[in-house]
């Protein structure tokens, strides 16, 4: 067999292995505690687009001055977005606050 001939199909091979890969992106979005109703539910319509499109979303709640001292509003906001969400994501990583943020991340749901 040709050597040359051998390296163009394994080339070949690659090419198609690759396509049908499904490239899974990292999407961020902030939240801050006292957000309003319809921003809260502008945030979960970009959040559930891109869960749809097979991404990961990262979240970020965003504690400022005073707020910092009750982290159990952060916890409040994070679990409000899980529920909304249920039906599509999981989570990935619990909420976990780091600093002056708390943060989680969703995947989409495993189809059977």
């Amino acid at each position: 067999m040709d050597y040359g001939k051998y390296k163009f199909q394994q080339k070949k091979k690659e090419k198609e292995a690759k396509k049908k890969q499904k490239i899974q992106h990292v999407k961020e979005i902030k939240f801050k505690l006292n957000i309003e109703e319809h921003d809260y539910k502008t945030k979960l319509k970009h959040i559930r687009e891109f869960i749809e499109n097979g991404d990961k979303v990262r979240i970020w709640i965003w504690f400022r001055g005073r707020e910092n001292v009750h982290p159990e509003l952060g916890e409040k906001l994070a679990n409000r977005i899980i529920q909304d969400v249920s039906d599509i994501a999981d989570v990935e990583k619990k909420p976990v606050k780091e600093g002056r943020n708390m943060l989680f991340t969703l995947v989409p749901k495993r189809k059977k």
